[in-house]
Order: C-alpha cells, then sequence, then structure tokens
C-alpha cells in the first residue's frame, strides 16, 4: 500500500487520460530515459537537478512525480514541490511500475519539436467537424496538455506550418493523415504507441464517423451528429475545440468504463412476452 505522499500505479491510471488528471513529471535519468523513451501519458521531461527552476510553474496544480523506480530521485523532487506549497506524490514502484503493469504508455520518437515555450504546435484546416477535434482531444489527454492549435484555410495549412514552425496535421499529404481506412485519429494511436483498450474502442467510433462509415459503430450516427451540433454552435474554431474536447471526454470514459451499462426506465417494468 502506497504511503501518503504516494499513488499506486492502479490509481494513477484511473486518473490519466481525464481532464482532471495530476501533471505527471518524468525526472528519470538520460541513461533511464535513454534505454526506454516511452513516457506515461501526457509527461513533461524534467531534471531533477533544477526542479528549483521549474517548480514554480506548478503552483495550484497537483504533480505525480516519476522517477525509475520511485525511489530518491522522485522522492526528493516531490519533497521540494511540497516544500513550495504545490500538491505532490510520487508514483509507487516508478516507471517500472507502470511499464510492467501495462499501462498505457506513449512513444517520445514522434513527438514533433516544442516551441520557445516548451508547446508543441500544431496547424489544420478551419471549421473542425470529427478528425479535427479528436486528434487534438488525443494530444491533449495523452502526449502534450500545453499542445498549440492552429486553424487557418486549407490552401494556407502547408505555409503556416513552414512561417511558424507549426505540425501539419489532417490534411493531404501530410505525415499525420487518413491511411488506408483509417483517419487521423488512428494515425496517430498507432505512430504515439498508445496501447488501450479504451482508445481503441474510440477509434472505431471516430473512424465510423469520420468515415462516413456510420455502420462500424452503433455509436457513431449520435457522436457525428453531437459533432456537427458543435460546428454549427461555434463561429470560432477555438472554442469549438474547447466545447468539443467535453464530448470526447464523454465518450472516452464510456468508452473505458461504462460499455457493459444500461439505462432501465420506467425503474422495474416487466419485459412482455
Amino acid at each position: 500500500m502506497p504511503s501518503n505522499t504516494e499513488i499506486s500505479v492502479a490509481q494513477l491510471g484511473r486518473l490519466v487520460g481525464l481532464p482532471t488528471a495530476p501533471v505527471i513529471i518524468d525526472v528519470r535519468t538520460d541513461d533511464d530515459f535513454g534505454a526506454d523513451r516511452r513516457q506515461l501519458p501526457a509527461a513533461f521531461r524534467r531534471s531533477h537537478a533544477d526542479v528549483t527552476s521549474w517548480g514554480p510553474a506548478l503552483a495550484a496544480r497537483s504533480v505525480v512525480v516519476v522517477c525509475q523506480r520511485g525511489h530518491k530521485l522522485s522522492q526528493g523532487v516531490a519533497a521540494w514541490l511540497r516544500l513550495g506549497g504545490i500538491s505532490a506524490e510520487t508514483l509507487e514502484g516508478g516507471f517500472e511500475a507502470w511499464r510492467d503493469s501495462g499501462c498505457v504508455l506513449f512513444s517520445e520518437a514522434a513527438l514533433p519539436p516544442r516551441d520557445a515555450a516548451g508547446r508543441t504546435v500544431w496547424v489544420t484546416r478551419a471549421r473542425p467537424k470529427v478528425d479535427r477535434i479528436a486528434c487534438p482531444w488525443l494530444i491533449r489527454r495523452f502526449i502534450d496538455p500545453d499542445a498549440a492549435f492552429l486553424f487557418v484555410g486549407a490552401s494556407e495549412v502547408d505555409g503556416v506550418a513552414a512561417a511558424f514552425g507549426a505540425m501539419p496535421f489532417d490534411i493531404d499529404g501530410a505525415f499525420w493523415s487518413h491511411r488506408g481506412d483509417g483517419c487521423t485519429f488512428d494515425t496517430m494511436i498507432e505512430a504515439f504507441g498508445l496501447k488501450s483498450p479504451a482508445l481503441d474502442r474510440l477509434a472505431v467510433i471516430v473512424r465510423a464517423a469520420d468515415t462516413a462509415r456510420l455502420d462500424l459503430s452503433p455509436q457513431a450516427s449520435g457522436f457525428l451528429a453531437a459533432s456537427l451540433g458543435l460546428s454549427r454552435m461555434y463561429r470560432d474554431d477555438l472554442q469549438q475545440l474547447d466545447a468539443g474536447m467535453v464530448l470526447y471526454d464523454a465518450f472516452y470514459r464510456w468508452c473505458r468504463d461504462a460499455v457493459e451499462e444500461t439505462h432501465n426506465w420506467p425503474a422495474g417494468q416487466q419485459r412482455q412476452g
């Protein structure tokens, strides 16, 4: 059982991918990170030696610190953060315990370069509907919580990408785009190595809605209707993205926790026949 300053793998696993997830700080040494460059979902890499420099930026945030085995580096960093009034825990057993439990990890190798503010920057076509909301949701929940998204005219995506150091997605000819029968959401799940039954289930719904194959999932028609409704509600693409994040959060929780649950009304109604 973890101490009052530790969080177990199972406990953290219930939080990742949610809007209320803690900030995960990976303080593994360069040697340990070099041996396995995968990271916990939405984790930030930081040096334990510089905690007094980067720590204050985490004020008012809940933090989980991860080192290789959950010993001196993560416990020392968490103690420094708590000294500064920041709510900080360590992951019991560290990266090795998380990895060995089969919890979701992402591949750092596919990550685009970050800007001066430490964010990945992405650009795509304006007026998003499905895939161009799905991909930002996936990135912010599992890859880079601070990622920036630019929505521009379709003919300007490549030019904006070159001028502003942004990564184009969901546009013809881009690396991050449709492949075969899959959509860009599928491409990102595969390229980032995100292995999760809940994400796989959500990917079927997104693919069905985005590629007009509603027969792939009974949830796809309602999902598409909600997505198109949001696109009519918001003129500003960033406002639509914020609203769409809630939709994807809800469907992710259904995919993870509620697929077997049914609605029973009227209560106690007897089956006829």
